[in-house]
């Protein structure tokens, strides 16, 4: 099978992948059974409570974007990274085969696991000390490591404002609902062409950072509320791993899928 072939079959499979993450919808059981209990929860968040968290996330991401990415690079081996993605891409460029994808691929799934289980711990021992709010720093940077090392396993940096931006977009693209959540999938798409395509993209990341912290402050508004509440805070906690899950899986599809876009235009 010519090399092209290849990278087309594994295209298709990616986007097949997009397409049922895009599509898929809320459970009907959890939707009847727990809706009223959070609806009932949200009618006791005082509005102050909703604006103090919604400032929360946006100073949580200026704080990661402006003054602590260099301090997330330091709970990994960004180096390691590189040279294993230097190693795989060098190999799939002269021996274009399904083993060295397997191997990128292999190196993403494993940093969202990780990443997955520091979540888990973060928010379940904030919970049962009744710490809501002051662990959201904490939860963006494990979202920002998450990202960061998915996209650095297929060759992509992130210290500019539009990559910076691609990021806020896949969070973003990820807690959304149904109908918005492609809407931000078609802005990924559009921003990661002209990115690759050097098309001289300019972005405001400051009103990125606004849209994506009112998004996801208003996805965590009660869960952030409950973990505030001592004994309950577990329950809060647990939250945490679930979105890392979700942003991880979406983040792995977009960075594979840009990257197999990058390794078909280069043969054609």
């Amino acid at each position: 099978m010519k090399k092209d072939q290849i990278l087309l079959k594994q295209l298709t499979i990616v986007e097949k992948h997009e397409q049922k993450f895009l599509n898929q919808k809320e459970n009907s059981y959890i939707k009847l059974k727990f809706t009223p209990v959070i609806n009932k929860i949200q009618t006791s968040i005082p509005a102050k409570l909703s604006s103090t968290l919604d400032v929360a996330f946006y100073k949580g991401f200026q704080l990661v974007f402006e003054k602590g990415n260099a301090f997330v690079e330091k709970t990994y081996n960004k180096d390691k990274i590189d040279s294993e993605y230097d190693l795989n891409n060098y190999a799939i460029d002269k021996y274009i085969n399904k083993k060295y994808l397997k191997n990128i691929d292999k190196q993403s799934k494993q940093s969202k696991l990780i990443n997955e289980s520091i979540s888990a711990l973060e928010g379940g021992v904030l919970g049962l000390l009744g710490i809501g709010l002051p662990d959201i720093p904490l939860f963006i940077g494990v979202i920002i490591r998450t990202i960061n090392e998915i996209a650095l396993s297929y060759g992509y940096q992130y210290q500019t404002d539009c990559e910076k931006a691609y990021i806020l977009y896949l969070i973003c693209g990820a807690m959304a609902k149904e109908d918005a959540r492609k809407e931000y999938n078609e802005k990924l798409d559009l921003l990661a062409n002209n990115i690759d395509t050097n098309a001289g993209t300019s972005v405001h990341l400051e009103t990125v950072m606004k849209e994506t912290s009112d998004l996801l402050s208003a996805t965590l508004l009660t869960a952030k509320f409950v973990q505030g509440l001592p004994i309950v805070g577990v329950i809060g906690g647990v939250v945490n791993p679930l979105i890392i899950n979700k942003i991880g899986k979406y983040a792995r599809i977009k960075y594979r899928k840009r990257y197999l876009h990058s390794k078909v235009n280069a043969c054609e």
